[in-house]
């Protein structure tokens, strides 16, 4: 079974590929946006400190925003997923092309994730994907970036974010916001990889996605495998997206509910449900109503 048939978004992708007004907001690294399978999609760069286009193809952050942008918005029919290529896609980068591709994972202070947050929900996002590891934060940073979670939450902008590759049992102050959807890792027999880390929060108001050995567009035209939460928030970011793409007048709050709705009865365990799209998709649409 391949990852998107293991989280039910198949049917959901042979109805909708997405549409141009509902707003992706990639916060991770620059993209190749010449990339053949990305150069015509509808990409935007969103103003910010480091610049929407790659400098440094061979840089972990230009390898690793590319990746997740390929998943998203790659044409149907490329390596990648290609979940919601008739979506839009806002690139605003938080991490900086210093590392190459052997280095470690680039990291981001809560400050500027911050701002970045701020930036995409007011450049129109509805939906935000996080694939990030942050810096050390310090009191001052984690109430910054708290505010502007309660600030997408105000605005209506989901944010979806990366559990973390730790494999601890805790949680952030991102992950234990309300609004937000932390996204747990599991391999292609949906059981929860042991690197995921997982708490609580995480259980009570997340998911688990597909991250193990998933292909999708780096800048050098080859494809790559990569896998980790990293791998797995742009499932559950484009179900979303193609949530909102058939239901246009839903709110955040009706779309968030129908997509972390998978297992009904209270949540205690510290692993989320699997994501289910095309579930979601029938909570959204109970009388079967064509949209």
């Amino acid at each position: 079974m391949g990852p998107l048939d293991l989280v039910n978004l198949t049917p959901l992708m042979a109805r909708t590929s997405g549409r141009a007004e509902i707003k992706i907001g990639l916060i991770d690294g620059p993209v190749t946006l010449d990339h053949p399978d990305l150069a015509a999609q509808n990409i935007h760069q969103v103003p910010g400190k480091q610049p929407g286009a790659c400098s440094r193809a061979s840089s972990l952050a230009c390898l690793h925003g590319t990746f997740v942008a390929g998943m998203l918005m790659a044409k149907r029919g490329s390596v990648a997923p290609a979940i919601c290529p008739d979506c839009s896609l806002l690139v605003r980068p938080i991490f900086a092309e210093t590392a190459s591709a052997n280095g470690d994972m680039p990291s981001a202070k809560p400050e500027e994730l911050a701002s970045a947050i701020v930036d995409t929900v007011n450049a129109g996002a509805r939906v935000i994907n996080l694939s990030a590891a942050l810096a050390q934060p310090s009191a001052g940073g984690e109430r910054e970036l708290e505010q502007a979670l309660n600030y997408a939450m105000r605005r209506n902008g989901l944010v979806v974010v990366a559990a973390g590759n730790q494999g601890t049992v805790g949680s952030s102050v991102i992950t234990r916001h309300p609004w937000v959807i932390p996204v747990a890792a599991c391999d292609l027999r949906g059981h929860t990889m042991t690197a995921s880390n997982l708490g609580n929060s995480i259980g009570r108001h997340g998911l688990t996605a597909p991250g193990s050995d998933i292909t999708s567009l780096v800048s050098d035209g080859k494809p790559q495998r990569f896998g980790g939460t990293s791998a797995a928030v742009p499932f559950v970011v484009g179900a979303i997206a193609l949530l909102w793409s058939e239901f246009l007048g839903a709110s955040a709050a009706q779309i968030k509910l129908a997509v972390t709705q998978t297992g009904s009865q209270k949540r205690k365990a510290i692993a989320p449900p699997l994501l289910d799209a095309w579930a979601a998709f029938e909570a959204m649409n109970p009388a079967g109503r064509k949209q």
